[in-house]
């Protein structure tokens, strides 16, 4: 949570009003209770901003408790990767705790319970509980045993703690009302059975305590101020409240449980056990792979601290639930390692080109900018040389005249080189093209479109580069009753490339990120080595996902004549309509416009840019768009004219900094 707010969140109000009505600033104390029984995910950034952020707003202390009262899941290895996902995250708890540390209080607490009447000992079966408790329109009814005697209570309770039933033959449940409106609060258990060895505890209990039970007296155990969750727990604070009722001491301080909405994410699954399923079914390699939605997965991918923290600010607090766009995700990733990431040259899909007029054996080594979104960045050295790879896809031997790459005939430019023009090719016996013979001028001062990356094949590392997509490709995999999630797994979301990449990389280490130009964002995973380059794709230059959507996806609208229409319009009329209202945007909603702006401007040619450069200066929001446009031209082989520049300089010199912004960018 950034400390400069446009506005305070409604959970913010909350604490204002609180502190206005005489709570100390000093009693302020928040927490963060994740249950070791998995790795976290993306979804659990919002609460951990939410809390830590007010812990850094407020300066007040979070701990770090984990809610670890089921044994039969939980692990010191969830442990482990919780509190290194957290720290990697940027933050610092005050405490780190566990509720196991208060199983003795919580047993001593439901032995009073039991003693005022408020506790019993059911010994039926879950079915025949399950019939009594009712339905959310008819009233529960009241067990065979919940008049046992208090003597009787004990006794059973205390033989339960000491291991002589098995599992299932007890619990101990809360004696409130089975009649209640809130099916939460009919006899809700507190404790069960559970002969299994706990991670912290061994076998010294066999009986566990209930989240519901452990979770308020855990709080107010620490004296949390404020213990915040989200949306699912709503109906649970009145059995939160009732069970503080029970144990709360005037003169300590109360917790207050307030809820937010969870974050969702599109074609993302978060819910715990079913992506340890997708761990355990092999169809991911681990927690961590890349493709997963854990923060541990998306650290090995590439993501950033200041990335996941800046979307989880731009998402912000709320208090309905909905679905965020995981292309915002990728936004933010893409924000922040344009400003970090070095620029380096590699190819994914290699095809030779011989520069014919070129000395065999001379090699020339160009100085090329690290950065050009940071000063300090540097340069470095790059080899030049007779032989040379480009990718596949940048030549054509035939093309129009929007193709600013190679072909037949045609100049380019080499990335920090020379100009060099296609003669002839060379092919096998499939007709594919496996050399482009070219020649190569000196004459680097001349204007043309295209500027192509390339590496010396006299030079070139080979490194394995894995391509991920989006694991799923439904939008919602785990909303459908009639499918399992499973269904929706794509089987592409993982593809393994032999790439070659400039001699720089050769001493890449493990984590480090970089632009390889032109294709995307880049790491070095985990398992590379020097002997074995890997590199993991963050994300893509721009979203392309809209384009590869398949088709089942796509709603098909018949005889809607304004869809036609629309779809009828031209890129750079949609951008402009788009660039009117940008500037009055929230953040959140600005960030999805751009997105959509730069995939637009894929379809859009230089001379329909060009007379928006004169747009007048009032309409910023326009002038912002033409900006996002002509960086997709620039990075696409257009390169700057008289008129770019004017255009560029009058935009640096503007008021508006979102403007301002874009107009250094390029």
């Amino acid at each position: 949570m950034s400390l400069e707010r446009k506005s305070l969140n409604f959970i913010e109000q909350i604490i204002e009003e609180d502190l206005a009505n005489g709570m100390s600033k000093d009693n302020l104390r928040f927490r963060f209770p994740p249950e070791p029984n998995g790795y976290l995910h993306i979804g659990h950034t919002k609460a951990i901003g939410i809390s830590f952020g007010l812990g850094e707003y407020y300066n007040a202390p979070v701990n770090l408790r984990f809610d670890d009262t089921n044994p039969a899941k939980e692990e010191q290895e969830y442990v482990d990767a919780i509190k290194k996902d957290v720290a990697w995250l940027g933050y610092q708890w005050d405490k780190e705790l566990f509720s196991s540390d208060y199983f003795q209080q919580l047993y001593d607490w439901a032995v009073l319970l039991i003693k005022h009447g408020k506790a019993y000992v059911d010994s039926q079966s879950s079915e025949a509980m399950a019939e009594q408790k009712g339905t959310p329109t008819q009233p529960g009814i009241d067990g065979p045993f919940r008049n046992r005697s208090v003597a009787e209570n004990l006794d059973l309770f205390e033989r339960m703690k000491a291991g002589e039933f098995e599992e299932g033959a007890h619990i101990l449940r809360a004696k409130i009302d089975m009649q209640h409106v809130n099916m939460l609060m009919r006899d809700p258990i507190m404790y069960r059975i559970l002969k299994k060895d706990h991670h912290r505890t061994g076998n010294t209990w066999c009986i566990y305590p209930m989240y519901d039970w452990t979770h308020g007296e855990s709080d107010y155990i620490e004296q949390i101020s404020h213990s915040l969750c989200s949306l699912e727990f709503k109906p649970h604070r009145e059995l939160y409240d009732w069970f503080l009722d029970q144990v709360i001491d005037l003169n300590k301080l109360r917790p207050k449980q307030r809820e937010f909405a969870r974050l969702n994410l599109s074609y993302t699954i978060m819910s715990k056990r079913k992506l340890l399923k997708l761990v355990e079914d092999g169809v991911v390699n681990g927690w961590d792979d890349p493709r997963m939605p854990t923060i541990s997965g998306l650290r090995r991918r590439g993501y950033t601290p200041a990335a996941i923290r800046k979307f989880v600010e731009t998402v912000g607090v709320a208090r309905r639930d909905n679905i965020i766009d995981v292309s915002l995700l990728e936004f933010c990733i893409r924000e922040d390692l344009n400003k970090t990431a070095h620029r380096v040259m590699a190819v994914l899909n290699p095809v030779k080109v011989v520069i014919t007029n070129y000395p065999k054996d001379k090699v020339e080594w160009f100085e090329t900018e690290n950065n050009q979104e940071d000063e300090s960045a540097g340069f470095r050295k790059i080899p030049f040389t007779r032989e040379l790879f480009i990718e596949k896809t940048d030549f054509k031997e035939e093309a129009g005249n929007k193709f600013f790459r190679l072909k037949l005939g045609g100049e380019v430019r080499l990335k920090s080189a020379y100009i060099i023009k296609a003669e002839s090719v060379v092919k096998d016996s499939n007709g594919e093209v496996v050399e482009i013979h070219c020649t190569y001028s000196e004459d680097t001062a001349r204007r043309v479109k295209g500027t192509l990356h390339w590496v010396s094949t006299a030079h070139a590392v080979k490194a394995e580069v894995r391509e991920y997509d989006r694991l799923f490709y439904d939008e919602a995999p785990d909303s459908h009753e009639d499918k399992d999630f499973m269904d929706f797994i794509n089987p592409n979301s993982l593809k393994i490339i032999e790439a070659f990449v400039e001699p720089s990389l050769q001493e890449a280490k493990p984590g480090e990120r970089f632009q390889f130009q032109r294709l995307g964002y880049f790491n070095v995973d985990d398992d590379s080595t020097q002997e074995q380059l890997i590199f993991n794709k963050t994300v893509g230059l721009r979203d392309s996902w809209a384009k590869q959507k398949p088709k089942q996806e796509q709603p098909v609208k018949q005889n809607n004549n304004q869809n036609q229409q629309k779809s009828q319009r031209k890129a750079i009329d949609i951008i402009q309509q788009l660039g009117k209202k940008y500037t009055n945007l929230p953040e959140a909603k600005q960030l999805k416009v751009k997105s959509e702006i730069l995939e637009l401007a894929k379809n859009v040619s230089y001379e329909e840019l060009e007379p928006l450069f004169n747009t007048a200066v009032k309409k910023v929001g326009t002038r912002i768009a033409v900006a996002l446009v002509l960086g997709v031209l620039l990075e696409n082989g257009q390169t700057k004219n008289d008129e770019v520049n004017a255009f560029l300089e009058k935009a640096i010199n503007d008021k508006n900094e979102l403007l301002v912004a874009e107009a250094r960018a390029l």
